[in-house]
C-alpha cells in the first residue's frame, strides 16, 4: 500500500509570535510538525508495519520544513517530498493545488492521511478540497481506522460521545485527531537513520506554473488580546455579591 501523509511545518503554540507587516510573523519563533500530521504520520507507520507498503510524507512550506520531514522520516516514514516556497503563509486552494500535484506526479496513492486541522491557520479546509480535486471519499476527525482489503472502516468523532462509523473505498483521504493513536518519540539510530533517507526538493513555482483563481490572501494579522486578571472576593456571600455587582456596573454588563 503506497500511504500520502501530508504534513505542515507549523510554528510552536508555546512561541511567542511576533507580527511583521501587518501581514506577516516573523519566522525565526519554534516551528514543529503540526500536531494533529502527528497522528496521521503515526498511523501510516502502524499500517505499513501491520500490511507492508511504503510511507511517503510531502510538506509545502519553507526549507526550513525540511525538519518536520526528517522527524517524521526518524518515526519511520520511507521518504519525503518537499515543496519549497519563501512564503510563511500559503493560501489553502494553492496548497491543494500543490499537494495534488506532487502526488499525482509520484504516482497516485492508495490512502492519504492529514490531521483534522492546522494550529496556526485553523481553517480546516485543506483535506476537503484535496479530496474534491482528487475525486476521493473523505472522512474527517477520525478516531479509529481499520483497513480491509479495498475499504478504510473508520470512526468519526462527533463529540458529546457520539461517533460516526463510516466505510470508504481505497483510495481515501483520511484526517486524523488526537484519540487515533499515541504518537512514537523517535529514538537515535532512527534519527540517525532518517538523515540518509531520500527526501525530493521541488519549488512551488515549478510544480504549478499558474495559481489557483479562487484564492485568499491575508489582509492582516493582529496579536490575540492578553487575557483577564482574575478577580478574588472575599468575605460573606452578601459582601461578595455586593463586590460582584459594582464590577458589573464597572465593566458595564449591567
Amino acid at each position: 500500500m503506497k500511504i500520502f501523509v501530508c504534513v505542515k511545518h507549523v510554528p510552536d503554540t508555546a512561541a511567542n509570535v511576533k507580527i511583521v507587516d501587518g501581514n506577516s510573523f516573523d519566522d525565526s519563533v519554534k516551528f514543529v510538525v503540526n500536531p494533529y500530521d502527528e497522528y496521521a504520520i503515526e498511523e501510516a507507520i502502524q499500517i505499513k508495519e501491520d500490511t507492508g507498503g511504503e510511507v511517503i510524507v510531502v510538506t509545502l512550506g519553507i526549507p526550513q520544513a525540511t525538519a518536520s520531514i526528517r522527524l517524521a522520516l526518524a518515526m519511520g516514514a520511507d521518504r519525503g517530498i518537499h515543496i519549497k516556497t519563501d512564503e510563511l503563509i500559503v493560501d489553502t486552494m494553492t496548497t491543494v493545488a500543490a499537494l495534488k500535484k506532487a502526488i499525482e506526479q509520484d504516482g497516485g496513492a492508495d490512502l492519504i492521511l492529514t490531521g483534522k486541522q492546522s494550529v496556526d491557520c485553523e481553517s480546516m479546509q485543506t483535506h476537503y478540497y484535496l479530496a474534491q480535486a482528487l475525486g476521493l471519499p473523505i472522512a474527517t476527525d477520525v478516531v479509529d481506522l481499520v483497513i480491509e482489503k479495498d475499504q478504510a472502516i473508520v470512526q468519526s468523532d462527533l463529540g458529546n460521545s457520539e461517533v460516526a462509523i463510516m466505510e470508504l473505498d481505497l483510495p481515501c483521504v483520511i484526517a486524523a485527531t488526537k484519540g487515533l493513536n499515541e504518537p512514537r518519540l523517535p529514538k537515535l539510530p532512527n534519527i540517525m537513520k532518517a538523515k540518509k533517507k531520500p527526501v525530493k526538493e521541488i519549488t512551488l513555482e515549478e510544480l504549478i506554473q499558474e495559481k489557483p483563481v479562487h484564492r485568499t490572501s491575508v489582509v492582516s494579522l493582529e496579536a490575540a488580546p492578553e487575557k483577564g486578571q482574575a478577580i478574588l472576593f472575599e468575605g460573606s456571600a452578601v459582601d461578595v455579591v455586593e463586590k460582584l455587582v459594582e464590577v458589573f456596573k464597572e465593566k458595564a454588563f449591567i
